[in-house]
């Protein structure tokens, strides 16, 4: 994410619109690249941005924004693209978490100017750490190879440090490890994809719960795969319910992050360099308005999500033991049984 930042080259004080439920990962480069980070309110069936949230929170500072396939279930990229390019805002893909996914037939990752993948190994495939950008642009290709490069132009004429930069540059072992990951994607991906269809058979009748909400025209690939739960159903609430889990011994994690990204001190308090407060000094006051009316897709959201694990290694025998253990904690737990 810092790389495709860096590409994208904001001056000062510019602005980067994202959303709030994410990993920090993807916020921080924004405050490292001296621009402010403005969030969108999220569509709470989805947990993504959409081209309406967007762009109630464009500006004429705006320099890009990001856009974050959240579990793997894409953004509606055909609305947002269309958006982008009337304003001419370069889009970032963040999928970390969406190898393979698709909108409208389309892979995400090429629909905006930039797409970024995730080698962690908790993603897809894995390579132990890091990760990888992809773009069709030449002059972007160029800016993030210069930029992870210490902007050393390796093989230039008269080779320099033409721009700040880092040292990003991904060793040659992690690099082997992630080129063998990717002629198994496809077949990790389409076993993903059959056990969350199978846990949606198993699960769409309960009462109280909802099944990943994906589009039609979406390819959800599910880095996990997620409840939504209406919490006053249930004893105990949200966290009621996932602790009827866990003594069921399916692992689980409500809420995903335990509150939005502006939240944190850094963004809060706007911690950055020393006590400078830098980049927020530069910033306009709606863009750090994070009163919590304006965003209540993003608490709505937070409030009813119950994360569940799932990987490709998941068998008939493991999806029917999930499923039978959250209907047996529903029926247990349920205010109102039917």
């Amino acid at each position: 994410m810092h790389t495709a930042l860096a590409a994208v080259d904001p001056e000062p004080g510019d602005e980067v619109v994202t959303t709030a439920i994410t990993d920090m990962g993807a916020i921080t480069p924004i405050l490292y690249q001296a621009a402010v980070p403005v969030f969108a309110d999220v569509d709470p069936l989805t947990y993504n941005v959409t081209a309406r949230t967007i762009e109630e929170a464009l500006s004429p500072r705006t320099k890009a924004i990001v856009v974050t396939h959240l579990f793997g279930n894409p953004c509606r990229m055909g609305e947002i693209m269309d958006l982008a390019r009337a304003r001419r805002i370069p889009v970032i893909e963040d999928c970390a978490q969406a190898f393979g996914a698709e909108w409208n037939g389309r892979k995400v990752g090429v629909w905006g100017d930039i797409g970024c993948f995730s080698l962690q190994q908790g993603k897809h495939i894995t390579a132990g750490e890091g990760g990888l950008v992809t773009t069709n642009d030449p002059e972007l290709a160029r800016r993030m190879y210069l930029f992870i490069n210490k902007a050393w132009g390796y093989g230039d004429r008269n080779p320099d440090h033409y721009f700040l930069a880092l040292n990003y540059r991904m060793n040659e072992l992690t690099g082997a490890v992630a080129v063998a990951q990717l002629a198994k994607l496809g077949e990790f991906v389409e076993r993903r994809v059959k056990a969350a269809a199978q846990l949606t058979a198993g699960l769409n009748d309960l009462p109280g719960i909802s099944t990943p909400a994906v589009d039609r025209r979406a390819k959800h690939t599910y880095w996990k795969y997620c409840l939504r739960v209406e919490g006053d159903r249930f004893e105990g609430g949200l966290e009621g319910l996932a602790r009827g889990l866990r003594e069921r011994d399916i692992l689980c994690a409500p809420r995903y992050i335990q509150k939005p990204a502006f939240e944190c001190q850094v963004l809060s308090q706007q911690r950055t360099f020393g006590n400078s407060r830098f980049p927020f000094t530069l910033a306009r006051p709606e863009a750090v308005d994070y009163r919590r009316e304006r965003f209540p897709g993003t608490y709505e959201a937070l409030a009813s999500v119950l994360v569940l694990p799932l990987n490709e290694k998941y068998t008939d025998q493991h999806v029917a033991y999930v499923v039978d253990a959250i209907r047996d904690a529903v029926q247990q737990l349920l205010r109102d049984k039917p």
